[in-house]
């Protein structure tokens, strides 16, 4: 089966067995996510099936747009709810105005340095894995933009809040930072994502749902168009001529998008075949052949 599924992931599993339910469900053996979700973590899992991994190269920089809480009062070493508390218990003293004043700080481009337990790895092993082997975790700071972060109430030690990040960019690391700043520790206590580039939960489909489904005709149908994938490239049909010379790697005249730098190349009305990219004038390259 190749697409892309847009898939609600519930709390209590990771994103590794997510990726085993789908192939499960769809028969499907290729399958990758489009960005990890912790465990604890609800939303937005966008994953390509099939030929249309080879797409995830395009993927890699969506920004991510979430809602969650974060719960003052206590750190863990995880900076979440899963992991263990870390240092003296101190009641918050800030309101809710004052943590707006603080949170202030996070927005714009900014370093950030990821928890020690993340899918971040080191010398390409996961950081979680070294930190739960007590190896040391040398984590390097990256560079991320943060577009959007409001705390939108607070209800005892607890605020909910919105945040538009970059890809990259570790929401824990915001919360536990905030804690600091607030002089009392925090963590982040809940995370759903609600969008991942153009994908949305609007889109998404649950868990159940793909598990109901009668057949893989049915889950095709839950599938997003192929042309409405990647929708700042523009799309182009081409005859079995062109299709021939893409297929071995050559350059096609394509005059009709000679501004275009990337190209979706289909030879029907849903049958993706290539990514091509302007190389000169007209002439497009294939950067990538699905077959």
């Amino acid at each position: 089966m190749n697409g892309l599924l847009v898939l609600d992931k519930p709390a209590g599993c990771t994103s590794h067995d997510v990726v085993a339910i789908v192939r499960r469900a769809t028969g499907e053996k290729s399958i990758g996510h489009l960005g990890t979700l912790d465990p604890m973590a609800t939303g937005v899992l966008p994953l390509l099936l099939g030929k249309y991994t080879r797409l995830a190269q395009f993927f890699g920089q969506a920004e991510k747009h979430y809602e969650g809480h974060i719960r003052f009062g206590f750190a863990t070493n995880t900076f979440d709810a899963e992991g263990d508390p870390v240092g003296e218990a101190r009641p918050l003293t800030k309101s809710l105005d004052e943590l707006r004043e603080l949170a202030m700080v996070f927005h714009g481009e900014m370093d950030q340095v990821p928890p020690v337990f993340s899918a971040k790895k080191i010398n390409g092993v996961p950081a979680h894995k070294l930190a739960r082997a007590g190896a040391e975790v040398p984590v390097k700071a990256a560079r991320i933009t943060i577009h959007h972060f409001e705390l939108r109430s607070l209800e005892g030690d607890t605020a909910a809040f919105t945040m538009e990040v970059s890809a990259g960019g570790y929401v824990r690391s915001v919360a536990h930072e905030l804690g600091q700043m607030a002089g009392c520790g925090a963590h982040l206590a809940t995370l759903r994502r609600t969008r991942a580039g153009v994908f949305s939960l609007a889109g998404a489909v649950t868990v159940e749902q793909l598990k109901q489904a009668a057949s893989p005709i049915e889950i095709e149908a839950m599938l997003p168009h192929p042309r409405t994938l990647l929708p700042e490239m523009p799309s182009v049909t081409v005859d079995e001529q062109l299709a021939g010379r893409l297929r071995n790697g050559m350059q096609v005249n394509l005059p009709e998008f000679s501004q275009a730098p990337l190209v979706k190349v289909f030879t029907s009305p849903t049958e993706m075949l290539a990514i091509a990219r302007r190389v000169a004038g007209t002439l497009m390259q294939p950067m990538i052949v699905m077959g």
